[in-house]
């Protein structure tokens, strides 16, 4: 029968497509066409069209998500979600069932076998049946609000078909991708000639953690639930085995391998039992959990270090598989690090096709004896990067070749470099290396840097795939319209971008000199060069002598500064940022600088009239000062200037004397230049 009345028709609608949603994503049993589905469907949107009143949050229409978000809130797990101890042998899981049965006192104890799925953990809460957050696991403690995208996956209920639904009710599980979603989603990357997944717990990660939840809506994630959180006004059923089947009686989807067993054999088998089923399943797991199907026994065994005693994570051992190094490639890291890559001859372990698998470093290369025409063992499991795990040496061919690790980098040519007491090889074409180039810019363009406000991630990676910016000097030649015309910048966020570049060309020397990226030289390093030196030329000419005549400056952090310099296009980029007008306040050296102020501590506090925050510590600390956070009966000098906030009550109640900037000047003796 059709209802003329739309709202009892919209009603009807409804049930009838959660009903098939159900079916079709959680018992994987369609009773209908797709074409009946979908006649039905769009009946459904016209009828809330002409009537906007009757388009409910939990309408099946409603799952194709709303608009973006600038990023997602936090969210407090009411219930801590906790993770499980790991058991990795036969013997991790019979000292489990042993432990116990001696905390409970009996001979032989139920427990509710589940498989391990392979996603990411999330909580549902229900008010009144009605789905109003989602979250991730995050820490335990808090995760991620990621409600909206939640909504987009079918099988989650959005209400619950109950007529006296519960007042709070937390349902929790894990979101994933099936295999042959993923393969299709694969697909359809490869027919657009766009980046392909690794595996499907990263399509589903990456899916999940979508800004804008339309995105979410067009990737296949599947839910399963596996326990609940906080629960008022619903009475729990006495065992894990019996929530389950409550669970899937709410139609959320419960795993079907589920299985009741007594006492470790029990155990024993359920993981036996699913290792020969895990290729077939239709999603991946990485191993199976156990959990005393009794609540009372599970409050009665508790927790420990932040994880229940009652259950236990029996993994999967890692997925090996034979194959053949063709080849050793050297990949560049955003950092620098060069890191040597084996390809293999294309093999298939841990549920991909493995073609090529991280070597680490040469000191692993060497430890590993792996040469080039080797056959090797390969490992991936779960969603670690494959790696070579050990070389088959009878197996060596005659013609089997050495790595070597280049003497310069295979994208830029500088020099490669390897600080004494590390693993890593690093290239040391820091601001010129395009595989640095994105790393080097952010670093540049930092707060503590250059302090380019609005300059982050998103908006480097646009310059710099888009050809704007290939150096930081670029960032100094950038023009309104060029800015503008980038995808979600618009003309008033390019203009606060070019005045917040052109802020940065007034800085300190040690600001700069941290803004280049130098390796092993941080912010209190970049301050004891610049009040060691004085200006950029005598850094620029310092030898390995001189720059370990620094303070603090070992030789470590010496030959760094010397490797870095050492490189033409280093130089040439740190002369087209002088040249872009990017200046600072002269200052003696600490060599030429007299220790007047050797053994004070100084307080700032306020806005000076001249000088900034950093140039008044920069001055304070060439005479030999020290620059303190906070006001104690040891401060020497508060130096206020307007609006100084608490420590200048603070100074007058101790009784420490308060300087205006004029009076720090005459203390130091300097002029304003």
């Amino acid at each position: 029968m059709v209802h003329t009345d739309p709202v009892a028709r919209a009603r009807e609608l409804r049930e009838a497509l959660d009903l098939y949603n159900y079916q079709y994503y959680v018992l994987d049993a369609p009773t209908v066409p797709d074409a009946e589905y979908d006649f039905l469907f769009r009946e459904l949107q016209e009828l809330e069209a002409a009537h906007p009143s009757l388009r409910t949050p939990e309408s099946p229409t409603q799952r194709v998500g709303s608009s973006p978000r600038e990023g997602f809130q936090e969210i407090r797990h009411r219930v801590p979600m906790l993770s499980l101890n790991n058991g990795f042998s036969e013997e991790d899981v019979l000292n489990f069932d042993r432990r116990v049965r001696e905390i409970l006192d009996c001979e032989v104890v139920d427990y509710a076998c589940e498989p391990k799925f392979d996603g990411l953990a999330v909580s549902l809460l229900y008010r009144n049946g009605r789905l109003v957050e989602g979250s991730t696991r995050g820490d335990g403690e808090a995760g991620e609000d990621v409600t909206a995208n939640l909504r987009t996956i079918r099988a989650i209920p959005l209400q619950l078909p109950m007529s006296s639904p519960p007042s709070v009710l937390e349902v929790r599980g894990e979101v994933l991708m099936e295999k042959r979603d993923f393969q299709a989603l694969n697909q359809g990357q490869l027919a657009r000639g766009e980046k392909l997944f690794v595996n499907p717990r990263n399509a589903a990660a990456g899916a999940l953690r979508q800004l804008d939840p339309a995105l979410t809506a067009q990737r296949p994630l599947s839910f399963f639930a596996y326990g609940m959180g906080e629960v008022e006004g619903w009475g729990l059923p006495a065992t894990q085995g019996e929530l389950m089947d409550r669970l899937s009686q709410l139609r959320f989807p419960v795993p079907v391998e589920r299985a009741l067993v007594r006492g470790a054999a029990g155990l024993l088998g359920y993981f036996e039992r699913m290792s020969l089923m895990r290729a077939s399943l239709r999603y991946d797991i990485d191993g199976v959990v156990y959990k005393v199907n009794a609540f009372g026994q599970q409050q009665a065994l508790g927790f420990v270090s932040r994880a229940p005693r009652f259950a236990l994570a029996h993994k999967f051992p890692a997925e090996e598989a034979l194959s053949e190094v063709l080849d050793i490639d050297v990949q560049v890291g955003r950092t620098g690090a060069l890191t040597p890559v084996a390809r293999l001859r294309p093999v298939f372990v841990g549920g991909v096709t493995v073609t090529n698998a991280t070597l680490h470093n040469e000191d692993e290369i060497r430890r590993k004896d792996i040469r080039i025409g080797d056959q090797v063992w390969v490992r991936r499991a779960g969603d670690v990067i494959p790696e070579v795990v050990a070389v088959v040496p009878e197996q060596r061919p005659p013609h089997a070749r050495t790595f070597v690790m280049p003497e310069h980098c295979p994208v830029c040519g500088s020099k490669v470099v390897r600080t004494e007491g590390e693993a890593i090889s690093r290239c040391s074409g820091g601001l010129y290396c395009p595989a640095q180039r994105k790393q080097a810019l952010l670093h540049f363009a930092q707060r503590r840097a250059m302090d380019i406000d609005g300059l982050g991630e998103k908006l480097v990676d646009q310059l710099v795939d888009s050809g704007l910016v290939r150096t930081p000097p670029d960032l100094y030649g950038l023009s309104l319209q060029a800015l503008a015309s980038l995808p979600r910048m618009g003309e008033k966020s390019a203009a606060n971008l070019l005045e917040a570049i052109e802020r940065s060309r007034e800085t300190t020397l040690a600001r700069f000199i941290f803004a280049l990226g130098i390796r092993n030289v941080g912010e209190t390093t970049a301050r004891d060069l610049a009040r060691h030196f004085g200006d950029l030329a005598p850094l620029l000419s310092a030898g390995l002598e001189t720059l370990q005549q620094v303070p603090e400056v070992g030789p470590v952090v010496a030959q760094s500064i010397n490797d870095f310099l050492g490189e033409a296009h280093n130089r040439e980029v740190v002369q087209r940022l002088l040249s872009c007008g990017i200046r600072w306040a002269a200052a003696p050296s600490r060599l030429q600088e007299k220790q007047l102020l050797a053994g004070l501590t100084l307080v700032l506090t306020g806005t000076l009239p001249h000088l900034s925050r950093d140039q008044a510590r920069a001055r304070i600390e060439g005479a030999g000062g020290k620059v303190a956070g906070s006001v104690s009966r040891r401060t020497a000098y508060v130096v206020a200037g307007a609006d100084p906030g608490s420590k200048l009550q603070q100074a007058l109640e101790l009784g420490v004397p308060v300087l205006d900037e004029s009076q720090l000047l005459s203390l130091l003796n300097q002029d304003i230049s």
